[in-house]
């Protein structure tokens, strides 16, 4: 697995992640229970994308000073295009986790903890599967085109299933769980398991935190080969993609309270997919140039973003009888 970017670099980009971790457990414990409100999940994205960009800037200038400008705008590119492709597939996985706490009634204040013990699976499962398919690429090439037709069939069907009401309850992951884990009537707290009719049962939010897991894996078999056509670099594919995923605890608060503003987002995200499934397809024919990658990818989101905003539908008008 070659990658251009030096061991002192990745020893600063585990730090990094480690102390935003411990930064954002200390957040969440003196929060407490309390809901997050638009303008604290709003300052906290913030905050999120900022790490992001002046870490990009680092690795920009660690690799300027080993290969030139050339090479090191190059990378830092790759780096933006790759965590604009996951936080822009991250989004469509918040909604998902906001059906599922909508559908089990998880009081907002407990909703915190969830998703913060959903990101901490979430950089472990996407590390270890990363650093695999970086080598099996780097072994096995053709893998490649069978990344890109997964992505290509996956945008086709992500842009059918868009704008149809997901049935959370016919779900077959939601149906095992509920076999395998005895569940109680009602939430104890921010406790997983809870007695009840002299049983230890499971609490609803366990099940939420398992069939959470769930999701996240079946998204992140979807998000991870689509960077892999940007770049086959471990480094690059890491860290972009876990700086997309630091920043989801605030942005699922952040987006939860517009999500019907953004209703057309599932179909920019399957226009994506599509897109990274066909440049792979191509990889040895034509190569399209990063920034040109990075040009379609923001001109899509941006596309999706103000028609659903122009396109936002109402709410009825309450007639007085």
């Amino acid at each position: 697995m070659d990658t251009i970017a030096p061991v002192w670099l990745w020893a600063f980009f585990v730090v990094s992640v480690l102390v935003a971790l411990f930064i954002d457990f200390v957040v969440l414990r003196k929060q407490g229970t309390h809901e997050v409100s638009v303008k604290e999940a709003l300052n906290w994205s913030l905050v999120w994308v900022a790490l992001s960009f002046a870490f990009n800037g680092l690795f920009w200038w660690a690799v300027a000073q080993d290969h030139g400008n050339a090479v090191a705008n190059t990378r830092a590119t790759e780096f933006l295009t790759g965590y604009l492709i996951e936080k822009s597939l991250a989004v469509d996985n918040i909604f998902v986790f906001l059906m599922i706490f909508t559908y089990f009634g998880v009081p907002a204040g407990f909703q915190k903890r969830v998703l913060m013990i959903g990101i901490i699976g979430a950089i472990v499962l996407r590390t270890v599967m990363i650093l695999l398919g970086s080598w099996l690429i780097s072994e096995f090439h053709w893998l490649l085109y069978v990344f890109g037709a997964f992505l290509l069939v996956t945008g086709i069907k992500m842009w059918w299933a868009s704008g149809q009401e997901p049935d959370l309850e016919s779900n077959p992951a939601l149906r095992l769980l509920r076999r395998i884990v005895p569940v109680s009537n009602g939430f104890d707290g921010e406790r997983f398991f809870t007695w009840q009719d002299g049983k230890r049962l499971a609490t609803p939010l366990l099940l939420v935190v398992l069939l959470v897991g769930v999701i996240d894996v079946i998204f992140a078999v979807d998000s991870i080969p689509a960077i892999f056509a940007i770049t086959t670099d471990p480094f690059i594919v890491l860290t972009s993609n876990i700086f997309a995923i630091l920043g989801l605890r605030a942005m699922y608060f952040l987006l939860a309270a517009m999500a019907s503003k953004f209703h057309l987002l599932s179909y920019g995200l399957a226009v994506i997919l599509a897109f990274i499934g066909t440049k792979m397809l191509l990889i040895d024919v034509y190569k399209i140039p990063v920034l040109a990658s990075l040009g379609v990818v923001v001109a899509i989101l941006a596309a999706t973003m103000v028609l659903s905003v122009k396109t936002a539908p109402r709410l009825p008008v309450r007639q007085d009888k």
